[in-house]
């Protein structure tokens, strides 16, 4: 009679995913998990530089207790019963980021350095590490976020000059040479929710469902997919509740027929002028995304070390959610790590028949390339 045989302890480790990652002392997983060796009789993070360990003398755990319990002491090099130095790294900056938010005006990178105590070349390379931006675009996505909020929740009888030196600017002439970009629109405009600011729009249809494609003076600012159009509309309403919003003439509705054409068949490219409105780190994601080409996919990690950022993964999947320019800032293009299509803000179907029509465009164009030669 045959029997099955168990797998080998061996085994086991190697099929574990936790194993891979070990392999790869992989830092951002410190904190996730622990393992234990049974020839040294201690237990480690799984970025510990130690030599690597036998498969078979692995077990993991996911607290230090747990690997304690078992019998197991604390390895004296990647000591994980301690912060570990990305945590002291999230610490540090978290500071510096205090320090910014509640300073009148920026503080150099010098100054920022010695209050938190390291050198200025390594302070700014682990800013960037943990925020995806250098300490001189916090501050100013900083500042751009407080004149908004001045702008929005202030007393109406303070003036748009007292709202822009309360957020940090030491002068109006500094401000406005970038106000179309922090807003928009003028400040008063953006005070008066959009008053003054006109938007044509127009709903059709395409082939994932009704579409909505709205223009500013600068471009095109929204490009909405859903299954009701009513739906649609009151999204742009609630973005800009007082501005002139004009239904779509003849005219415009030829722009609408070029998004739909591009929806539908990628490949040709759309050449209108957007209106991209984002924090300095969502446009410089976004800036990536639109740089993917038309039938390829990343994914979030890839595109986070794109833009110099390795480890700001998950900022990256929420400048995805956050973008309301669909298809033309193509954040369907980005994946999982394996493959597999996460979460969209017009859904997962669409997202895959986005995917789906891009590549049958791009293996069209490959075969008929080849039939030409």
């Amino acid at each position: 009679m045959n029997t099955i045989k168990p797998l080998s302890k061996n085994l086991s480790t190697e099929n574990d995913p936790r194993w891979a990652v070990v392999v790869a002392r992989d830092h951002a997983a410190d904190g996730a998990f622990y393992y234990s060796v049974s020839s040294t009789g201690v237990y480690c993070r799984p970025s510990c530089p130690s030599r690597r360990a036998k498969p078979e003398n692995v077990t993991f755990y996911t607290t230090c207790l747990e690997a304690e319990l078992a019998g197991f002491r604390a390895c004296k090099r990647c000591k994980p019963n301690q912060a570990s130095l990305l945590e002291e790294h999230a610490a540090t900056v978290t500071l510096a980021c205090r320090i910014i938010e509640d300073a009148e005006t920026a503080p150099s990178l010098e100054n920022l350095a010695s209050r938190v105590g390291v050198s200025t070349y390594h302070f700014h390379r682990m800013f960037k590490q943990v925020t995806g931006l250098t300490p001189r675009e916090y501050a100013a996505a900083h500042r751009e976020k407080k004149i908004r909020d001045q702008l929005d929740h202030g007393d109406a009888g303070n003036s748009i000059t007292a709202a822009i030196f309360d957020a940090g600017y030491n002068a109006n002439s500094r401000f406005y040479e970038n106000a179309n970009a922090v807003l928009g629109m003028t400040p008063s405009n953006y005070r008066a929710g959009g008053t003054n600011t006109s938007i044509h729009f127009a709903i059709g249809e395409c082939s994932l469902g009704a579409i909505l494609v709205a223009q500013s003076e600068r471009g095109i600012c929204a490009i909405l997919m859903g299954d009701d159009p009513d739906a649609l509309a009151r999204d742009l309403q609630d973005r800009f509740p007082r501005a002139n919003l004009i239904g779509g003439d003849h005219q415009f509705e030829q722009v609408v027929a070029k998004v739909i054409g591009f929806v539908d068949a990628p490949k040709l490219g759309l050449t209108l002028p957007l209106d991209v409105r984002g924090t300095a780190f969502q446009q410089r994601v976004w800036n990536a995304l639109r740089e993917i080409p038309a039938g390829s996919t990343l994914s979030y990690t890839e595109v986070a070390q794109r833009i110099g950022s390795p480890k700001a993964v998950r900022a990256v999947a929420s400048a995805c959610a956050a973008n309301a320019i669909a298809v033309a800032i193509p954040c369907h293009r980005v994946v999982r790590n394996d493959g597999g299509l996460s979460g969209y803000r017009w859904g997962v179907k669409r997202k895959r028949a986005l995917l789906d029509m891009e590549k049958n465009a791009t293996e069209n164009t490959d075969i008929s390339a080849a039939l030409a030669l």
